[in-house]
């Protein structure tokens, strides 16, 4: 671990993780066996000539790339966290951009710049309980977006037969090597323009849910035990186990 934390500090350090990350992503995938169901959602938007934002947790954000396969021209909102940066690093290698910012700061050039690409006809991917949780819980960013852009929501989850769920705040699925999977893309959700904020809750509502259904449905369809949503942010988590170890 502490290794890791300062390879994460140096850029040479980064750039080698980066690199290791998608390996990692690209033998999980080529040695699994893989199922992929739903796909026609976001094929079919696309073969209209339309946009989307791709939704998905970020514990369950290493195998996307695999699932996007170059389907459109992606530009991923990451924090700009440490972990985040890594994460940027290593969806380059499939030709994912990234931006640092986050879905719960409105107004912020992040956003308004991703307004942009959706309206271009490019598509964006968001993790709306990033970047700082609690865990599989959507914030109202993600809707305000596409209610600004004006393109649907599509979920998408994954799971593996053999995995990790690891103790970080967003309950990080590791997947293993030489594993069945699962991708299940969900049903578009769309956004109105006219809604007022309890319109936005409501959106916000149906991503979480329509988000934790399928990633439910991924656990089942692996044999493993669903994942529970967090009541925990990313620096109450932290706080509390440093507490912990003071003791």
């Amino acid at each position: 671990m502490a290794f890791l934390k300062r390879a994460l500090r140096s850029d040479p350090g980064m750039r080698l993780l980066c690199w290791l990350v998608q390996a990692y992503v690209r033998l999980v995938y080529r040695s699994g066996r893989w199922i992929v169901e739903g796909e026609d959602f976001a094929r079919t938007i696309r073969a209209q000539g339309g946009a989307f934002i791709l939704a998905f947790w970020h514990g369950r954000l290493l195998m996307m790339p695999m699932a996007w396969q170059g389907l459109a021209p992606m530009h991923m909102l990451i924090s700009g966290h440490a972990d985040g940066r890594l994460i940027a690093g290593a969806v380059r290698y499939f030709g994912i951009d990234s931006v640092a910012g986050s879905s719960n700061q409105g107004g912020t050039a992040a956003l308004r710049g991703m307004v942009r690409w959706l309206k271009a006809g490019d598509c964006v991917g968001i993790t709306p309980d990033g970047p700082d949780g609690p865990a599989m819980c959507a914030s109202v960013g993600i809707a305000a977006v596409a209610r600004l852009a004006g393109v649907p929501i599509v979920p998408l989850a994954y799971a593996t037969r053999r995995r990790r769920i690891l103790g970080s705040w967003d309950r990080f699925h590791l997947p293993a090597p030489f594993s069945r999977g699962i991708f299940i893309w969900g049903e578009p959700i769309l956004v109105p323009a006219d809604l007022d904020e309890a319109g936005l809750e409501a959106s916000r509502a149906a991503i979480e849910q329509g988000l934790n259904k399928i990633t439910a449905e991924a656990d089942r369809r692996m044999g493993r035990d669903a994942v529970s949503p967090g009541t925990l942010d990313r620096i109450t988590l932290r706080d509390q186990r440093r507490a912990a170890r003071a003791r």
